[in-house]
């Protein structure tokens, strides 16, 4: 056969080194700094440069998908084997409306359960046992096993996975699974998906944990052990690493606090006879997909790195180091206000997810953070799943980011920035005694801290929140149900439940529960699953499991934020203003001398002030500070910005503050700029100057304090 060699049709240009393209960048940058202007700082601590080569990239030989370390996917044909499962949460109390909204998503494309359950139920209490705001808020309560048939009714459970963070209720909860199977003439072991026990997510969350971390690991063990035995595929131990995401950390936390969390529980198991290499594939991971779109899908191609890693270096085979994840769009950057823009973020965040490997995804509907979600928005967020597997056609190209220079060179830096991170957590004991110190919450606390002022100073925009607002929005109702009441009820049906049960049951359940008292930990499953088909009750046999466990020493919480709420709490406090008097707090604009010459400054103040929910009075400008002076004492507003420049202000600011502060009822008098030197600033303080407003200012800190001063 004739073979022709391709000409190169470039060999007359030599191939551009990048000290090359460098020079003619910084040419076109006139001076300004290249590491200021074309380079990004990102909160992990990485510099995000403007271009990537192969040098950077540093592609390991012979990296295949499905093989270790399994960057590049955990299986050789990602999501063309099986795609990803849609997993959507169903935040509902009660188990009618939670089967009646599962039963509708089912059909409608949704393909696995993601039981997201109440507090009560997660610790493994009844509700009546549990504290007010733990029952039924934004989860199932269950409580017996007819809670769970009602909840489930209509569902094959040998057809569909199960998605269930359980807390530390994990073990009673697959047993009520197993039970329900048993009911529908399944094997238990045909139950597919995870019930994950996750202690560290309860013990951050509330501070607490009622029966320690020793009785949590004995259930986890026991769990993880049978459904090893019994060839069952379900997942057992779960690593809510999205908790460090949601609280304000970075990628690198949320890998690092994921990644202890894990070997903590590996090795807690190891220490009740089950090795790494039959623990690690039953362990699901779940992680936040935020809004940093490459640096998402480096973080997921990071976690596999380093799961394989820790997993090896305990002892077990490459194989058992498959990480597999469950994700969901993150909390931290959903808003209340412009909410439908929330559709916005979760699309990119799902598109991340997907493109990284996930093996199930749960994108939040765009009202998740301020009521619970309707049909109508459950619709739009399973389609956005939908629309990414059917006509964006994600799950036909294996590791579709495989190969860029930019994400392999961002999973590389993540990958060493966690480890190190990780490595600390290890000279500090572990996971369990760095969170008993308050370590990984401290970090987070000072990241997300960091996060918000950067939101609150503008320089972190947030699209119709504190830039571009909609101050015609009609704010979205919060539409919560009354948790009080659905406590009380669901309280009133677990007692009445008690009470309808024949007295010779109640013998037999009784004696089911002395029996799981003597279980071994191979029996405990098979005691569990015939004490609840007699009708024993979730906290009745919580209590027989917590039997003898000393409640674990408080921490300090890990909080859960998002970083719109300084500028929310701001427009509720102006729209409350507005509900009470008919009309916005008023900023009236002092625009002095032509347009170019106060625009750019009268821009900058009403984009400001309306991110607090001031309604800007503006105007084309005035030629002399009296005239302007006039007005804004026409306009009757509390707040004047002059508005106008550095050169300008020196003659302009002093008469015209002056004026404004010599009348009855004196307004606020801002200045928009920051002058160049502490004496200017304080000779336009004397003649009646209060604040500055400027690029570098604390916006939502300002904002509140002008707030404060007219009483809303």
């Amino acid at each position: 056969m004739k073979t022709t060699a391709t000409p190169n049709l470039f060999a007359e240009f030599p191939p551009p080194a990048p000290t090359d393209w460098r020079k003619v960048a910084e040419e076109s940058l006139e001076g300004a700094p290249f590491e200021k202007k074309l380079v990004t700082r990102t909160p992990e601590g990485i510099d995000l440069q403007p271009i990537y080569t192969r040098a950077d990239a540093g592609v390991a030989a012979g990296e295949w998908p499905g093989l270790p370390p399994y960057g590049r996917g955990a299986d050789a044909l990602g999501a063309r084997a099986h795609g990803w499962q849609i997993c959507q949460e169903l935040p509902y109390g009660t188990p009618p409306e939670f089967n009646a909204a599962l039963l509708q998503d089912l059909n409608r494309g949704q393909n696995s359960v993601n039981l997201l359950l109440d507090i009560a139920t997660r610790l493994g209490l009844d509700p009546d046992e549990a504290r007010a705001g733990e029952v039924g808020g934004c989860g199932l309560s269950l409580a017996t096993l007819d809670d769970f048939a009602r909840a489930l009714r209509g569902v094959d459970l040998s057809a569909v996975p199960v998605h269930v963070p359980a807390g530390i209720s994990a073990l009673p909860l697959t047993a009520m699974f197993a039970s329900a199977m048993i009911e529908q003439g399944k094997k238990p072991t045909d139950l597919r998906g995870g019930v994950l026990a996750d202690p560290f997510s309860e013990w951050l969350g509330r501070g607490t944990l009622p029966a320690g971390l020793q009785a949590a690991y004995d259930d986890m063990a026991v769990l993880t052990e049978w459904a090893t035995r019994t060839g069952s595929p379900l997942r057992t131990v779960g690593v809510a690493a999205n908790h460090w995401a949601d609280a304000g950390g970075s990628a690198v936390h949320e890998l690092a606090f994921g990644l202890a969390t894990g070997v903590d529980y590996l090795r807690a198991l190891t220490d009740r006879h089950i090795l790494p290499g039959r623990a690690a594939p039953s362990f699901l991971f779940t992680f936040s997909s935020g809004s940093n779109f490459f640096m998402e899908v480096a973080k997921f191609r990071a976690a596999r790195l380093l799961w394989e890693r820790a997993v090896t270096a305990a002892g077990a085979p490459a194989e058992a180091g498959r990480l597999v994840f469950h994700a969901r769009t993150s909390l931290w950057n959903k808003t209340v206000l412009d909410a439908h823009v929330n559709l916005l973020r979760t699309t990119t965040e799902a598109f991340a997810a997907v493109i990284g490997g996930c093996e199930s995804l749960h994108v939040a509907p765009f009202d998740e953070c301020f009521r619970v979600p309707d049909d109508f928005s459950r619709r739009l967020a399973r389609n956005i799943q939908v629309i990414l597997a059917e006509e964006c056609g994600l799950g036909r190209v294996v590791d579709p980011a495989g190969g860029s220079w930019y994400v392999e060179a961002l999973t590389r830096q993540l990958a060493a920035k966690a480890w190190a991170l990780f490595q600390d957590v290890e000279k500090r004991g572990g996971m369990a005694a760095a969170i008993r110190t308050g370590f990984p919450q401290g970090i987070v606390d000072q990241v997300a801290a960091e996060r918000l002022a950067a939101v609150e100073s503008r320089r972190d925009g947030i699209i119709g929140t504190n830039l571009h607002p909609n101050l015609k929005e009609k704010p979205a109702a919060a539409e919560l149900p009354d948790y009080g009441a659905l406590a009380s009820r669901r309280a009133r049906q677990v007692c009445a439940y008690r009470m309808a049960t024949a007295p010779e049951r109640d013998a037999e359940v009784m004696g089911r529960l002395a029996d799981l008292l003597g279980a071994t930990p191979a029996t405990v499953m098979k005691r569990l699953i015939e004490a609840f088909g007699c009708g024993a009750t979730l906290g009745e046999v919580g209590k027989v499991l917590r039997a003898g466990a000393v409640e674990e020493p408080p921490v300090a919480r890990l909080r859960i934020r998002r970083r719109a709420e300084p500028f929310e709490r701001l427009r509720q406090r102006a729209d409350a203003h507005l509900m009470r008097t008919g009309a916005r707090p008023k900023v009236f604009l002092a625009n002095l001398g032509p347009r170019k010459q106060h625009a750019g400054r009268a821009d900058f103040s009403t984009g400001f002030f309306a991110a607090g929910g001031f309604e800007v009075v503006s105007n084309k400008g005035f030629e002399t500070p009296a005239a302007a002076a006039a007005a804004a004492r026409e306009s009757g507003a509390p707040i004047v910005v002059i508005c106008s420049t550095d050169d300008t202000y020196p003659a302009l600011v002093p008469p015209l503050a002056g004026e404004l502060k010599a009348g009855p009822n004196p307004p606020t008098v801002v200045l928009a700029g920051l002058p160049a030197t502490p004496a200017l600033q304080e000779q336009f303080r004397t003649a009646g100057v209060d604040e500055f407003i400027h690029l570098r200012a604390n916006c939502a800190q300002l904002l509140g304090r002008f707030q404060d001063k007219l009483g809303l």
